[in-house]
């Protein structure tokens, strides 16, 4: 799962125009992309690998490699922005996109197949912050903008859900066309773009007249922006490394198909794009703490139930269980961490402690996926690889614990 933001409680519905929809449809877009690019690649993996002779490992840079691209260039965004600017930059991110889709579909080794999705995810990078970024400034503060971001959100949770029904059809074709297929979509959002995104005034503020942000190395000494980090990404991380798993136990053990392996994983999305759009709500009703907390501890206790089941285990005694309880934990945390990250920061600082934020869940995919694959492979069996999944998402569960005892205290 790629992008979160932080979703409020719900108000009156306020009223735009079809300009506004079509701006807000147009970032959303790019959104469900990116999302759709993380699932549609992770269906891929058991296909690519048969393809190339890869092991699970090898086949795990698909995934880890547009993890790394992204945290790689989401802090740099706003430099390279400074002279093109943001309109200018977001666009030529998008058609870099497209044309990096095209080159993966004519790939014939594992290194460009890598270098592609290292780029994608660089783009992904400069275009998902960038997008949030344009929204804060068409819609105001307020209602409007509480709206346009759950709508934002919401096409991202709805993108993982498309991605694995689309490359379980794509497959039946050939696993190019899932590197392809994203192309005519961001050109098309490319196009679009160019008629409805709004261009930078010509005149700015002084740079006087603002206050100047804090450094990073401010921002990262902050106990709540720590703690909402390492929970993340150890939610981010162990969720991708358990579906790599479970995507290459469905072939090998089970002997499924693509498309049943995705219909199989359903559980593990579905539910997220469901509660996303009544987030604020739950949020303001238990609070940050309390949801961050049972989202680091339903995803323990389903890597455990995983690892503790017998061999052989049918689905609905094995997977889906496990898929069920980590799902439920994004379902409590994914945007009660975004907004536990930023909620400790003015206005000024936010922007940058979020970009801090999400490098750092980008990182527990790109930090977590080469082990527990290295250990799929050499291991024996998927119960070493468990193991690691299962010690990182309790480390997880640990933050969030201390993080309840910081503000119990007098």
């Amino acid at each position: 799962m790629v992008t979160g933001t932080a979703v409020g409680p719900r108000t009156a519905r306020p009223h735009w125009d079809a300009r506004q929809w079509t701006q807000l449809l147009v970032l959303s877009g790019n959104m469900l992309l990116d999302a759709i690019e993380v699932s549609v690649v992770l269906i891929a993996l058991p296909t690519i690998a048969d393809g190339f002779g890869l092991t699970p490992w090898g086949a795990q840079w698909l995934m880890s490699g547009f993890a790394l691209g992204f945290a790689a260039l989401l802090l740099l965004g706003p430099s390279l922005y400074a002279g093109a600017g943001r309109r200018r930059g977001y666009l030529g991110a998008m058609l870099l996109f497209a044309l990096a889709s095209v080159a993966g579909a004519f790939a014939d080794g594992l290194a460009l197949l890598v270098a592609v999705r290292v780029v994608k995810g660089g783009c992904a990078a400069l275009t998902a912050p960038t997008g949030l970024a344009i929204i804060n400034d068409l819609f105001p503060e307020g209602a409007a903008r509480r709206r346009a971001l759950s709508v934002y959100s919401l096409f991202g949770a709805a993108g993982f859900t498309a991605g694995l029904l689309l490359g379980g059809l794509l497959l039946e074709a050939s696993w190019r066309w899932v590197f392809v297929f994203p192309a005519p979509i961001a050109l098309a959002l490319l196009v679009a773009g160019l008629y409805v995104l709004p261009r930078e005034r010509g005149t700015r503020r002084p740079a006087r007249s603002r206050p100047a942000p804090p450094s990073r190395r401010t921002l990262l000494k902050e106990p709540a922006l720590l703690r909402s980090a390492l929970g993340a990404a150890s939610l981010n991380g162990t969720y991708q490394c358990l579906l790599v798993l479970m995507v290459f136990q469905a072939q090998d053990d089970f002997g499924w198909p693509p498309w049943q392996t995705a219909l199989a994983l359903l559980p593990a999305c579905v539910p997220l794009a469901l509660t996303v759009p009544v987030a604020g709500g739950l949020i303001a009703r238990y609070g940050t703490r309390r949801l961050v907390t049972l989202g680091a501890f339903f995803p323990v206790l389903g890597y455990a139930l995983y690892l503790a089941r017998p061999e052989g285990s049918p689905y609905v005694l094995g997977m889906l269980p496990s898929l069920l309880l980590v799902e439920a934990g994004f379902c409590c945390a994914f945007v009660a961490l975004n907004t536990q990250a930023a909620a400790a920061f003015e206005a000024a600082a936010r922007g940058t402690a979020v970009s801090l934020y999400q490098t750092c869940v980008q990182l527990g995919a790109g930090v977590l996926l080469p082990p527990a694959a290295l250990l799929l492979t050499h291991g024996d069996g998927p119960r070493p690889a468990l193991a690691l999944v299962t010690a990182a998402g309790a480390l997880g569960l640990a933050a969030a614990l201390a993080g309840r005892r910081s503000r119990t205290r007098p």
